[in-house]
C-alpha cells in the first residue's frame, strides 16, 4: 500500500486516480504529475516501486499545496473573510450559500434540513 503525503493509497485502483485521494489533487493534477513523472496512469498502486512512489512524493512537495497546508489555508482565508465583515464571510458565519444562490427554495445542502414551524400558514379566524 502507497502512503503518500499521509493518506493511504487504495492499492487496487489505477495510480490515476488513486492520487485522487490526496486533498487538493484532482484528475487533471494527477495526469500532469504522472506524465511529467513519466509513470503508466494505467499502473495499479499496488505495483509501484518504492522509487515511483518517492517520486510522486517529492514532487508532490516540492510543486504543490496539498493536505494538511491546502486545508490551513482555506480556513485561513475563511477566517479572513469573517473577521473583515466582508459579505462573503458574513455568509460563511451564518452558513448560508456564499456564491449568490437562492436561498428562498432550495440551499438545503447548506442550511441543513428543514425546520418545524419556521413557515406557518394563516389560519383562517
Amino acid at each position: 500500500m502507497a502512503r503518500i503525503e499521509g493518506v493511504n493509497l487504495p492499492k487496487d485502483k489505477r495510480i490515476e486516480i488513486g492520487l485522487t485521494y490526496i486533498y487538493g489533487i484532482g484528475l487533471t493534477f494527477s495526469k500532469k504529475i504522472l506524465k511529467k513523472l513519466k509513470v503508466n496512469p494505467d499502473t495499479r498502486v499496488k505495483d509501484l516501486g518504492r522509487d515511483d512512489v518517492a517520486a510522486i512524493q517529492k514532487e508532490l512537495t516540492a510543486s504543490y499545496v496539498v493536505e494538511g497546508d491546502l486545508r490551513k489555508e482555506v480556513t485561513l482565508n475563511i477566517k479572513r473573510l469573517q473577521e473583515i465583515g466582508s459579505y462573503r464571510g458574513l455568509r460563511h458565519k451564518r452558513g448560508l450559500p456564499v456564491r449568490g444562490q437562492r436561498t428562498k427554495t432550495n440551499a438545503r445542502t447548506r442550511k441543513g434540513p428543514k425546520r418545524p414551524g419556521a413557515a406557518q400558514k394563516n389560519k383562517k379566524k
